[in-house]
């Protein structure tokens, strides 16, 4: 991990230098940058720039390190960063430099543990839908069953920040629509590659899903995802459509391309006890947009903190914590990528109402909120180099393996 020498924003010739003052919900945020000031720091590739700056926090200093991208140009595309399989995590140095973007921050929040479940093993998987090169990858879990601090009032675990094939960043919301589909009826589809089911649904995992135990699948309830993993489940594995075999226990390991594996609990288990083998079965899913009716080339989980301008309605102002965050600016041509250090010294980081103020300040219209903590991560590969260096100080001490990530990507 490359160490970067601590810069004084006051020090610094390439900053206007300017403090700007943002009042949200009883706290004063001092920013020593001002709005749009990032465009003029570093460039990276066309299109690309990196700046980092100090801020005087309500809970003491904190130190943001901040991408701009300008999607107008050409040359910059965003796509998701992740491991090659959805129940998986990676560092997003290694994931960038796999899969050569220039920069990039940490995504989604995702199953990171499951101590609340003896034996069941926490599979990686983010909590959000993802699209990655216009693919859908997965669907969200059901709010109850999501990791991460609680959501603002009227958000939820299909929201998502996405860019269109028109190249605009926007922010959404994704649902899974589909079915399965057999001679004797049609049985509704409620999960597709995710860790957490609908209680009494039938979810389809594919080859991306990855070896992880799908197990953890049919554990918790909608509304709590401590809850006991149910003891009525079944699974039916699906290859060149038709039933090939079953099972009473969900299964782990690769599945084969070509190949789908259809997990129910409780109701949804009773409808599958009903397949027999050489049956045919026709599984069909997709994920429709909320808002927009521009296909995603690419989109991932957390949620909106700032929309039209305003910071949403009962945003937290008391809890601090390092944090990372997206922009939309001018229309959806501009991206604001943020991720605060996670040094000691600036360890308290912001509040969420904080991240809505400073992301405004920087020139965003929305923002949406991603992994915090010791995920918080942001990566640039330095022209010529042949891998990508982080850049802010991950809070762990070392850099945390994440399910996905924002990737940054140039022709230049």
């Amino acid at each position: 991990m490359a160490r970067r020498q601590r810069r004084s924003v006051i020090g610094r010739a390439a900053l206007t230098l300017l403090t700007t003052f943002c009042t949200l919900a009883g706290a004063a945020l001092a920013v020593a940058a001002p709005a749009g000031a990032a465009q003029r720091g570093t460039g990276i590739a066309p299109g690309v720039a990196y700046e980092e700056f100090d801020i005087a926090a309500a809970r003491g200093p904190a130190h943001a390190h901040v991408l701009t991208v300008d999607l107008r140009d050409p040359r910059v595309r965003l796509d998701l960063l992740h491991p090659g399989a959805v129940a998986a995590r990676a560092t997003i140095s290694r994931q960038a430099t796999a899969q050569g973007a220039v920069a990039g921050v940490n995504g989604d929040f995702f199953n990171i543990s499951e101590a609340q479940h003896p034996g069941v093993q926490a599979t990686g998987a983010s909590v959000g839908p993802a699209i990655a090169g216009g693919r859908a990858l997965k669907a969200a879990v059901p709010n109850g069953q999501r990791f991460g601090p609680a959501l603002p009032p009227g958000t939820g675990t299909e929201d998502v920040f996405g860019v269109g094939v028109d190249r605009r960043a926007r922010l959404d919301g994704l649902r899974l629509v589909g079915s399965v589909r057999t001679p004797e009826g049609r049985i509704p589809l409620g999960g597709f590659n995710q860790y957490a089911l609908p209680v009494g649904s039938v979810g389809a995992f594919t080859a991306v899903w990855g070896s992880a135990s799908r197990v953890r699948a049919t554990c918790g309830t909608d509304t709590d995802r401590s809850a006991p993993c149910s003891t009525d489940t079944h699974e039916v594995t699906i290859r060149d459509g038709r039933v090939v075999s079953s099972s009473d226990t969900p299964g782990s390991g690769p599945i084969a391309p070509g190949t789908t594996v259809l997990v129910g609990r409780e109701a949804g288990a009773q409808q599958l006890r009903k397949f027999f083998a050489g049956e045919p079965v026709k599984v069909r899913h997709r994920l429709v947009a909320a808002a927009s009716r521009i296909p995603y080339r690419f989109a991932l989980g957390g949620y909106p903190v700032l929309a039209g301008g305003r910071p949403l309605p009962g945003l937290d102002d008391r809890t601090s914590a390092v944090r990372t965050a997206v922009g939309i600016a001018d229309g959806g041509r501009r991206l604001v990528l943020l991720a605060l250090d996670g040094a000691r010294a600036y360890r308290t980081g912001l509040t969420i109402a904080e991240v809505a103020s400073l992301m405004r300040t920087l020139g965003s219209v929305d923002a949406f909120s991603l992994d915090g903590g010791g995920s918080s991560t942001l990566v640039v590969r330095e022209p010529g180099a042949p891998a990508v260096s982080v850049r802010n100080h991950p809070s762990d001490g070392v850099e945390r393996p994440v399910p996905n990530g924002i990737g940054i990507f140039s022709t230049g």
